[in-house]
């Protein structure tokens, strides 16, 4: 297990202790023609082989951070921090270096696989045209490999002759898998890569997830708005309001003993099937302007338990570890305190 100091580097616990494959310390990301940053000052790490979740409303920030990593950012944005892919750092990357991290260390499942994928091509040069391009793999060495990658994610290879439009959507999500793997990446980003399947579908793929994330030690970054997703993949989450990271920590300890209000809200917010009958909880009140400038915690407006103290100063990240297992779980709020041992949130 590895510690980070103060200083954002990183201290071993034992002998056989990595660097993780994603390690985003500071990163702020400001557009064209808004009041504050768009994201705030996000850390946020994955292992090897590990699942984390970064969860939040539309609009808080999820997608511009997993973008982030590739440095797949908006025209006229601009990005501070550090965000290093095994040791890199992607923000500072030559074109050419930076091509190379998005064909073969990090890959991006995006979220509409139809959108992703050339209609007018067959779905086996789909999968190996960039592995051709960019490792002068040959074409007999790629379609074996993409044959592979195909039957580790349920579909037979034989759909390599077919074309998007003959699958399903679940089927092309499969296909948008693969092709992350194609490269045999270190870090996988997923990015709401379920919300558009079926209940059922999306079962599948979280499990075929899992499973390839275990198979090949791939560390993976699961972005959603679905939190009952989240606790069925996730080793750790991150919760995410405003462009901020507000919440961290174990998915078991998380759920169970939410320290942010906002955390609490979410949790509270969704359906169950052991939840009494009657209207979903909601929360009151919208996510703050992008127009206006923020002055202490962005989430007071919103939150039952705030104080003058939250509309003056912005609270800052702590460690509030209460878990037998010394896990670290950290939060951003003046009054945590307020749901410490509550599991009535989740």
């Amino acid at each position: 297990m590895n510690t980070r100091t103060k200083q954002g580097t990183w201290a071993s616990e034992g002998p056989a202790a990595a660097p993780p494959v994603l390690d985003v310390r500071g990163l702020r990301l400001r557009l064209a023609h808004t009041a504050r940053p768009v994201l705030d000052g996000v850390d946020l790490t994955v292992s090897a082989g590990e699942t984390v979740a970064l969860v939040g409303e539309s609009g808080s920030g999820k997608t511009l951070t997993s973008r982030s990593v590739l440095r797949l950012l908006p025209p006229g944005a601009t990005a501070q921090g550090v965000v290093e892919v095994a040791g890199e750092d992607v923000l500072t990357m030559s074109a050419k270096r930076l091509r190379a991290l998005r064909t073969g260390t990090a890959a991006m499942i995006f979220q509409d696989p139809r959108a992703a994928i050339n209609p007018l091509r067959r779905i086996g040069d789909f999968l190996t045209e960039s592995l051709r391009l960019t490792t002068r793999t040959s074409a007999e060495e790629a379609e074996r490999r993409a044959g592979e990658l195909l039957v580790a994610v349920g579909l037979p290879p034989e759909i390599m002759r077919r074309y998007p439009g003959q699958l399903s959507g679940g089927m092309l999500q499969r296909v948008m898998i693969a092709a992350a793997l194609m490269g045999n990446p270190a870090l996988l980003l997923a990015d709401e890569a379920t919300t558009a399947l079926d209940v059922t579908t999306q079962a599948e793929i979280v499990a075929l997830l899992a499973d390839l994330r275990d198979r090949f030690g791939t560390g993976l970054l699961f972005v959603t708005h679905d939190l009952g997703l989240a606790a069925a993949i996730s080793d750790r989450v991150y919760v995410m309001y405003a462009g901020r990271i507000v919440e961290s920590g174990p998915v078991d300890a998380l759920f169970a003993r939410p320290r942010h209000p906002y955390t609490a809200a979410l949790l509270a917010a969704t359906p169950r099937l052991d939840a009494p009958r009657g209207r979903l909880n909601a929360i009151d009140g919208q996510p703050p302007d992008l127009l206006a400038e923020l002055t202490g915690c962005p989430f007071a407006p919103r939150c039952a338990h705030a104080s003058a103290l939250c509309a003056e100063r912005a609270p800052e990240d702590r460690s509030v570890t209460d878990d037998p297992a010394g896990r670290e779980h950290r939060v951003a709020c003046h009054h945590s305190d307020r749901l410490e041992g509550s599991a009535a949130h989740g």
